[in-house]
């Protein structure tokens, strides 16, 4: 029974792995900032006879993946598989969006996903088993105007999950990168752009997605692109010329009148 850490657990995406990892009688690890609905997804899957650990804090404060790791450390819990699903956007012209806001999306979908896999990934090593999933998003394969620092995060977490893959390979560790589309949880709200476009048309529910991850995870895969639709977007994108790629992105994102 290998023990899995879930960060941005307490809903959406992460809460519907979760429950997957539960299924199977895995352990878990729980990490968002709202102590009260951790609470409640706790008492749910430990019906499922796991054991379910919570850790309320917020990643994208500095000292939080050390504090983790720590408290892990003391407690004397090995992590065998992590998951970097945290992560959020905030839509808008980015002269708009306050330096906070900017700042915060660096912080936790860059930052705190970096730190925390160079925290864990030594004693997977040490082990010569483990696996990694970072969630990306199809925002990281091409530009994004209006959610500009959001879509270049998401390009470094699918950079930098490929090259640490290939790093990885021959230590028994696997790196899967998760990219869904539009989906259907709290982060468009979040983010200011829920009437969009692209949560207008596309949209995917979080369960979906959590399989099509989950399985890709299990199987090693480095790239798992959710939804058929969503692969095409992010393949075309490699032969479409860039102001036009960039010009779709930005229609996608705005919110029709």
């Amino acid at each position: 029974m290998s023990t899995v850490l879930i960060t941005g657990a307490s809903g959406g995406i992460g809460y519907e792995l979760a429950k997957l990892f539960a299924r199977d009688h895995h352990n878990l690890i729980l990490i968002a900032r709202s102590a009260d609905k951790l609470a409640q997804v706790a008492e749910e899957l430990q019906k499922q006879g796991i054991t379910v650990k919570t850790i309320p804090i917020d990643l994208a404060a500095p000292p939080a993946p050390k504090f983790i790791f720590n408290q892990l450390q003391r407690e004397g819990i090995n992590v065998e598989i992590l998951i970097n699903n945290a992560g959020f956007g905030a839509h808008g012209e980015f002269i708009q969006i306050a330096p906070e806001e900017i700042l915060g999306q660096i912080d936790l979908n860059i930052r705190a996903l970096t730190e925390l896999t160079r925290l864990f990934l030594p004693a997977m090593v040490q082990r010569r088993a483990g696996k990694i999933m970072n969630v990306a998003s199809t925002a990281a394969f091409q530009p994004g105007p209006l959610m500009a620092v959001y879509y270049a995060t998401k390009a470094y977490v699918l950079s930098f999950s490929e090259a640490l893959a290939n790093e990885v390979k021959d230590a028994g560790i696997t790196v899967t990168c998760l990219c869904p589309g539009p989906t259907e949880t709290g982060f468009g709200a979040r983010a200011g752009n829920d009437k969009a476009r692209m949560f207008k048309y596309a949209a995917m529910s979080a369960a979906r997605v959590a399989e099509d991850g989950y399985r890709a995870l299990m199987e090693g895969r480095t790239l798992a692109i959710s939804g058929a639709q969503n692969w095409l977007v992010a393949q075309s994108t490699r032969f479409a010329p860039r102001k036009l790629v960039t010009a779709i992105s930005r229609w996608v994102a705005e919110k029709p009148q």
